[in-house]
Formats: structure tokens, C-alpha cells, sequence
């Protein structure tokens, strides 16, 4: 058996993870649509790696051990499939004709989640529930509000035992983690980019859970982690404007070792003050072409650690089709970052917010240019599986549907 990249990437650590970015309900379309454009020559080759990532007919034996969604992947789940989701949804409307859209929004993307987190459940189970996790994000439109970021959560939580609460690492989504760690249900913090937040949010779970365990919770199936969101920090367009008016310039590879590096120093921090969490990696970017090869830093130059990647389709495509031959050697540890890139990001005020442990305080998560930026962006995305109910209600009643 020839190991997939993935598969390979994951012998650099014995407690390295590779998740799904999707909604599992997708993969199996994904996966014939790979297959299909590959070469005739790969085309069993790649079916076996792809198949061996989630292995729908036994998944306690996938490569993958856990999932990431979002309202905005699950739409995705829901376009891929309309004919069902369609007549479902349909049903949905008329059995509750008293509910508003966003009632029935809700029940939609609950019924997402509920349908993705049991083909992880087998990991689960077979793990002793420390794997097979998915991760069921809050509505990011509601990223201020700590009561109703709660209730939301407990009743995502309720939906599978496997279920992995997404907290955005805003200023109140911190108090969220704390009080969620506090009844054991676990959590994964997102729109995340800095090393303030990452500890913040692994301060605040770790007290969290030291309350559960006070309170005599079992917390036997409890666990976090911090999703550090690389390309997102690394492209927000406040990092070019705050270099330009310092007449510096920093190339994309520039760039890309900076995001490399600040992941690096939340991971040593994380591991030295002994944290419960767990660094997620997220939102990674292929390339350069280096050495005369197509290279993917975002993942190899932090291979080799107890951490996390969580890989959307738009990473592992380029991953098998363009970086052939790939090999992951450990990296995390490495001192590497080139002098003329440290040199550069000591003078951006955007950089030092995001790499120093105490470039920001809590207070200031919610107006850091990634946050802002990625709040937005999610916040809108969010809103396409409620227009689309939206629209549906307009096809089942007749009407615009209240809002």
C-alpha cells in the first residue's frame, strides 16, 4: 500500500490529527469528482488514498479523526444534495407552520450536524470518545452574545455526544469557553489568529474544566482545541497597509513564514505552560514553488507536532494533484525563520499583535482587522443556508415567510 500525503504527514507525530473541513456529507461526491479528473493511469491509486481518509464503510478505521463545519459548509451539504434537502426541508416547514425562518434555520443546520456527526461516531465510540469529534459552530452573527452563545451551545450539544462546540475567540466568545469547559462539553475556538487569543482561550477552558472536575463532572470525553487561522492573518489587507507606510514589503513567502512562525511560538507555549488544548491548524495556503518543486509550507514547515490540521478540500486538491512526491519530516521545533523576516515583522504593529503573548488584551480581540474581516465574511456566509429555507418557505406557503 502506497501512503496519500495525509497519510504520511501524520507518521511525523504519534499524536498528530488530520480532520474533514466539510460537512461529511459531501465527501463522497468529492471524492468521485477527484477520481474523475485524475489521469487514468492514478485514477485507482488516488480512489484508495481518498477512500482511506473517511472510510465510509468502517469509519473508525479513517485517517481523518474529526471534522470542522460551519452554517456556511453546511449549505454547501445542503446544495449537494437538493433533491433530499429540498423535500426535507419542505416537510420541515409545513409540520411547523407557527415557526419563523430562523427557527427554521436552526432545525436545518441541526439536522446537518446531526447527520454528519453519526458517520463520526463510530471513531468515537471506538476511541473512547477522544476522537471522531465535529465541530458545530455558533452563528457567527451572534459573536458578542455570551447567554445566547450558550444556550445555543448545550443545545448543538445535545444533538450527538461527539458534538465539538466552535466558540469564536471574540471577547466574550473567552467567558463562553470558560463557562462551556465548566460543564464539560468540549469546545474548539475559531476565528482565531493571534497568540493572545490562543492563550487566552486555553486559560479559560483550563479553568473551565478545572470547575467541571470540582463539580464531579465527568470529563472522561471532554477536550479542547484553538484553531490558529493562518491564511487569514497572513492576508488581511491591514498587514500590507501597515508595511507599505513603514516602506517595507513583504513577499508572499514572506508572509507565509511569519503565519509559520506565530503558530510555532503558540504551540511552544501551549506545550511549556502544559495546557488541556489542543492548536488547531486552519485556513492554509499552498505553495511556493520552491527548488525547482510546487511546495505546501503551510503544512510541512509544522509537521511533526501534537496538533491538529484541519484540511477543506480547496488544501488537500492542490496536495494530491500539484505536490507530487511530497514527504513531511518534522518541523515545529525548527528555528528556521530567515533574519531579513524577523527583522521585517519587529516593525509592523500587526505582526506584534498577533505573534507577542501579550500583543493584545481580551478587550481588544473583537477589533483586530482579522476578526473584523473574518466575522463579516462568516456572518454573511451564514446568512446563505437561512435565504435559502427563506426561499423554500417562499415555494412551500406562497408567501415571503417571516423573519
Amino acid at each position: 500500500m502506497n501512503l496519500g500525503p495525509i497519510e504520511q504527514l501524520k507518521t511525523t507525530h504519534p499524536e498528530l490529527e488530520v480532520w474533514w473541513d466539510s460537512s461529511p456529507l459531501i465527501f463522497k461526491k468529492w471524492v468521485k469528482k477527484m477520481v474523475d479528473h485524475s489521469a487514468p493511469e492514478e485514477k485507482e491509486e488516488v480512489e484508495a488514498q481518498l477512500s482511506r481518509l473517511l472510510n465510509l464503510e468502517e469509519p473508525a478505521k479513517s485517517v481523518f479523526t474529526g471534522c470542522t463545519t460551519n452554517p456556511p459548509l453546511s449549505l454547501t451539504a445542503v446544495q449537494s444534495d437538493p433533491d433530499f434537502w429540498n423535500e426535507w426541508i419542505d416537510q420541515l416547514i409545513l409540520d411547523n407552520p407557527d415557526k419563523i425562518l430562523k427557527e427554521l434555520f436552526w432545525l436545518t443546520y441541526k439536522e446537518v450536524l446531526r447527520r454528519g456527526s453519526e458517520i463520526f461516531k463510530p471513531v468515537f465510540e471506538a476511541s473512547g470518545g477522544k476522537y471522531g469529534f465535529v465541530s458545530a459552530q455558533l452563528d457567527p452573527r451572534l459573536f458578542t452574545e455570551v447567554d445566547i452563545m450558550v444556550r445555543d451551545a448545550e443545545e448543538l450539544r445535545a444533538i450527538n455526544p461527539n458534538i465539538m462546540i466552535k466558540v469564536p475567540g471574540s471577547t466574550q466568545g473567552i467567558e463562553v469557553l470558560k463557562i462551556l469547559a465548566s460543564k464539560a462539553i468540549p469546545t474548539n475556538t475559531t476565528t482565531c489568529f493571534s497568540v493572545p487569543q490562543i492563550m487566552a482561550s486555553a486559560r479559560a477552558t483550563a479553568e473551565g474544566i478545572k470547575l467541571a472536575q470540582h463539580a464531579g463532572l465527568d470529563i472522561s470525553k471532554w477536550r479542547a482545541v484553538i484553531t490558529h487561522m493562518i491564511g487569514r492573518l497572513t492576508e488581511n489587507k491591514e498587514l500590507d497597509i501597515q508595511a507599505e507606510r513603514r516602506g517595507i514589503h513583504l513577499s508572499w513567502e514572506e508572509k507565509h513564514w511569519w503565519g509559520i512562525m506565530t503558530f510555532r511560538h503558540a504551540y511552544r507555549l501551549l506545550t511549556d505552560y502544559g495546557m488541556p488544548s489542543k492548536l488547531l491548524a486552519c485556513s492554509m495556503r499552498d505553495g511556493p514553488l520552491s527548488g525547482g518543486r510546487y511546495r505546501f509550507w503551510d503544512l510541512e514547515k509544522i509537521a511533526g507536532g501534537a496538533i491538529v490540521y484541519t484540511c477543506p478540500p480547496y488544501v488537500l486538491e492542490p496536495l494530491f494533484e500539484k505536490c507530487k512526491g511530497i514527504i513531511f519530516y518534522p518541523e515545529i521545533e525548527k528555528d528556521d525563520i530567515p533574519p531579513d523576516v524577523l527583522w521585517k515583522i519587529s516593525k509592523i504593529p500587526y505582526c506584534i499583535q498577533a505573534s507577542d503573548e501579550n500583543g493584545m488584551e481580551v478587550d481588544q480581540f473583537n477589533t483586530h482587522p482579522a476578526t473584523i474581516d473574518t466575522v463579516a465574511n462568516f456572518s454573511k456566509a451564514s446568512a446563505g443556508l437561512e435565504s435559502y429555507v427563506g426561499e423554500r418557505m417562499k415555494i412551500v406557503t406562497g408567501s415571503k415567510g417571516a423573519i
